[in-house]
């Protein structure tokens, strides 16, 4: 099975290569733009020439079976165009693209085409994520925080807050019926937003705060007076009474802690499988970040 992966930044080289590295039966083939990132990250995994690539042309003409993009996001549209025009099972970083225009392109033209576009929502596969999906959920609370970030609203929100967004639409036990949008932008720069989402007896409540003095991930579903938390995908509290916390074990891999392995491995189950794996889901959560955004451009000082 020949795979390629297109770009070979940080979530790459963390994340994704060393699961794609250890596959059995999976032929690795690198593709990026830059000579010395190719050679580094090709050496440490004993590539020989034949599976490094400088351009995407000499990757597709490797007649791929699945390809990996963790290119930039401004990259995204014409990559995965060339990939799915070349009829290439195509897992992508998260967001699709920045315009929703070119985000629903893609998934149309992946339909029309009957192959496999599937977006690296790895929330959805992260085990203490997935705990929550099985819990009561009639109130459910998000927050992603960072130190000394404010950025440009739709690069911030379509390359992070959109985590929030997706896990809450996963988590969100029924149709969501009123969404409402809180932010505080200063300078053209966001510096927290808040979403909530509510529907038939349930509200969900997603926060970045970009200035929070803080790095964390913190998911709470609550509901028939009990509750579930989430640390940083790691650490798992039930609460009823008197908390019960389960941590994340000393030898677990990261990416297996954070649901990367899980997403990957369905996504390469499926293409051995024949199965094609629509986008149309992912791309209503880029629907809904398109609101986020219009919201937070059109009340930029409401906090």
């Amino acid at each position: 099975m020949k795979v390629g992966c297109i770009g070979l930044g940080d979530i790459a080289q963390k994340a994704y290569l060393p699961v794609l590295a250890t596959q059995p039966g999976l032929e690795l083939h690198l593709q990026t733009r830059t000579p010395a990132t190719l050679a580094r990250v090709a050496d440490s995994l004993r590539l020989p020439a034949g599976h490094r690539h400088a351009t995407l042309d000499g990757l597709l003409a490797q007649d791929l079976d699945a390809a990996f993009v963790h290119a930039a996001t401004v990259a995204h549209p014409e990559i995965v165009t060339r990939l799915l025009e070349a009829g290439v099972p195509t897992y992508v970083d998260k967001p699709l693209a920045y315009r929703l225009e070119d985000s629903a392109r893609l998934v149309t033209l992946a339909e029309a085409r009957n192959v496999s576009l599937f977006v690296g929502f790895n929330r959805r596969h992260a085990p203490g994520y997935v705990q929550c999906a099985d819990h009561p959920r009639e109130l459910i609370l998000m927050q992603k925080n960072r130190i000394g970030l404010p950025e440009e609203p739709r690069t911030m929100i379509l390359d992070d807050f959109i985590h929030v967004v997706d896990t809450l639409r996963f988590l969100a036990p029924g149709p969501v019926e009123d969404v409402t949008v809180r932010a505080r932008v200063a300078d053209g720069l966001l510096h927290h937003v808040v979403l909530q989402l509510a529907g038939d007896g349930f509200t969900a409540l997603g926060v970045m705060n970009r200035l929070s003095g803080s790095a964390e991930e913190i998911l709470e579903v609550s509901g028939q007076d009990t509750k579930r938390q989430v640390l940083n995908l790691a650490e798992v509290i039930d609460h009823k009474g008197q908390p019960t916390v389960r941590r994340r074990g000393d030898w677990v891999p990261v990416a297996r802690q954070r649901g990367i392995e899980q997403a990957v491995l369905a996504f390469l189950d499926a293409v051995r499988a024949g199965k094609v794996l629509s986008a149309r889901d992912a791309l209503a959560t880029h629907e809904l970040c398109e609101q986020v955004v219009r919201e937070v451009l059109r009340h930029p000082g409401a906090a």
